[in-house]
């Protein structure tokens, strides 16, 4: 009997010892299971908070040659491609409506600048300020405002 007794107890402390593992298992999964939902609903949050990624919008201007002003080194040309980075559809469509206008600026501002202002990198980047100025007066009468983000030199060559 002694034997039995001593059995049963080692049985019974197998079977507590289950037990408390099962509900340790079960504590864990149900923390994990709770964890993950938490998880979820703050990536669907953030992603209400954050817009979408949208495209740029871009409108090329067919590259043109201009006389520069005179300088030491007598008559030089500029040959440039821009491209313009717009913010939205709209003055994206005005702009490509105005194009004659939108030529007519650009060709007026270049032609008065001298060589040794554009061949280096700020005096580039003072062009592309100035080019968004020129094209940011309305170009027609009630016109919304234009959304110029970026002017892009896609070719460029002083000569």
């Amino acid at each position: 009997m002694a034997e039995t007794s001593g059995g049963s107890k080692k049985l019974l402390w197998v079977m507590i010892l289950l037990v408390l593992l099962s509900s340790a298992g079960a504590a864990a999964a149900i923390y994990m299971v709770m964890n993950q939902e938490g998880n979820g609903s703050s990536a669907e949050a953030q992603a209400q908070v954050q817009p979408e990624r949208q495209s740029p919008i871009f409108l090329d201007i067919e590259p043109f040659t201009v006389n520069l002003e005179s300088d030491r080194g007598g008559s030089r040309l500029l040959y440039t491609g821009i491209t313009l980075r717009v913010g939205n559809e709209q003055s994206k469509e005005i702009l490509a409506e105005h194009m004659p206008q939108v030529r007519s600026r650009l060709l007026m501002l270049l032609s008065g600048k001298k060589a040794s202002e554009l061949t280096s990198p700020e005096g580039k980047r003072a062009l592309s300020r100035e080019i968004i100025d020129a094209l940011s007066e309305p170009l027609a009468e009630n016109q919304a405002p234009l959304d110029l983000r970026e002017v892009l030199f896609t070719e460029f060559i002083v000569q």
